[in-house]
């Protein structure tokens, strides 16, 4: 959520905002310009009145009071209708995309950055995870189908033991930085999917209870993220590093026919996420930025897969991020790179909404920045691993750091 104030004497920036990241907005804007203006028209004027309905009580003047308290009751309700209504619309305005951020429309138009590792050139045919998976007795999608529906599966034997080992690997590499390690609830409120900027928006992508009110998370991000909601944090509190390893829950809608075999686009996957949170400062958020991104690099580096990194345009974007760097694998199956990492900073979009402070030097209240990133998707890496460490007799050649897990 972006500053009110800031909206008001910056709407042609938030448009433009929405223009580059192809989210249209004059209207909301324009609204919310609207309202802001009245908003602050009836406060004065409810003050005033109240001023009055104390001056006329020490007079005793009973006609007057019963007017005033009628009139205050009147502009007491509008007010709460304008606050509502400009709540509303402020969930709807996309945050500010930093100057670095690429024009496009798509992820087709992200801007390369860097690449590492050499894309295997292979002297047998290879195969594609699901036909190791199947020939290993690791992967089973037709049963998973059977019983859940589409974009399931069953992980067996050495799968398990992968997923296992991918998931400690990540953990620890993440605590030896120094980060926290936290499990987090899967179900949560629907603050917690409002204030990270799920909600609105990404309804369609969550699978609901509607009965108890609860989202499956997609991403361990909302938990983390909410964990300090509501709170005013100590200077020397930050920055504050989190980072957890949860089950994911995404329902792909919109979705249909596209990459329904195999484990790239599933409904269910492990993952690690890394999530900081550190005080107002636009350049430490991007040495931030550049730091977890590092972290995951690190990861691929270890596990000797091919990827690169692109600064996402601003179409692909989405709306709280200020930018965000996407960590793409080489998937032989895929003859491409595909998204293994997003690495997103915010400045202060989500605290606002989950109303997560600290106290500055000068002990004024202020929004915390926030920034996440994956370090670790199963299904993605399962799959990356696989095709990349596939053997001419279809065994795979697990890669050395995970070695010890895979054995215990």
């Amino acid at each position: 959520m972006l500053d009110p104030k800031w909206v008001r004497e910056h709407p042609d920036v938030v448009k433009e905002a929405g223009r580059k990241k192809h989210l249209p907005c004059e209207a909301v804007v324009d609204e919310f310009v609207r309202l802001d203006a009245e908003l602050r028209e009836v406060l004065p004027h409810v003050e005033g009145l109240r001023a009055e309905q104390k001056a006329s009580g020490k007079s005793g003047d009973r006609e007057r009071l019963k007017e005033l308290k009628g009139q205050i009751q009147d502009l007491t309700e509008r007010q709460r209708q304008l606050m509502e209504r400009r709540e509303l619309l402020a969930l709807q305005l996309p945050n500010i995309p930093a100057a670095e951020v690429p024009d496009g429309e798509t992820d087709a138009d992200n801007v390369e950055i860097r690449r590492w590792g050499e894309v295997r050139t292979f002297d047998f045919e290879p195969k594609s995870h699901i036909e190791l998976g199947e020939a290993l007795d690791m992967i089973d999608a037709p049963r998973g189908v059977k019983i859940a529906g589409s974009r399931h599966y069953f992980l067996k034997n050495d799968a398990v033991r992968l997923v296992e080992a991918l998931m400690s690997f990540a953990l620890e590499h993440m605590i030896a930085k120094g980060f926290t390690p936290m499990e987090v609830p899967l179900l949560v409120r629907d603050p917690a999917m409002f204030g990270t900027a799920y909600f609105p928006g990404g309804e369609e992508q969550t699978y609901r209870c509607e009965k108890d009110e609860l989202s499956l998370v997609g991403t361990a991000e909302v938990p983390l993220t909410a964990y300090h909601s509501d709170e005013i944090l100590s200077l020397a509190e930050l920055p504050k590093r989190y980072v957890a390893r949860s089950v994911c829950f995404r329902r792909e809608a919109g979705t249909y026919g596209k990459d329904t075999k195999g484990l790239y686009r599933v409904h269910q996957f492990q993952k690690v996420e890394q999530v900081i949170v550190d005080r107002a400062d636009p350049v430490l958020s991007l040495e931030h930025h550049l730091e977890i991104t590092k972290n995951s690099e690190e990861i691929l580096q270890a596990l000797e897969l091919p990827y690169r990194v692109v600064n996402v345009c601003g179409g692909d974007l989405g709306q709280p991020q200020i930018q965000k760097f996407d960590i793409e694998t080489w998937m032989p199956s895929r003859d491409s790179y595909g998204e293994t990492h997003s690495a997103s900073r915010f400045h202060d979009f989500q605290s606002r909404r989950l109303k997560l402070r600290y106290r500055d030097e000068d002990g004024k209240t202020r929004f915390c920045h926030t920034l996440n990133n994956t370090v670790a998707a199963s299904t993605r890496l399962v799959l990356a691993i696989l095709e990349n460490h596939q053997e001419p007799d279809g065994s795979i050649a697990y890669p050395e750091p995970l070695r010890k897990y895979m054995c215990r």
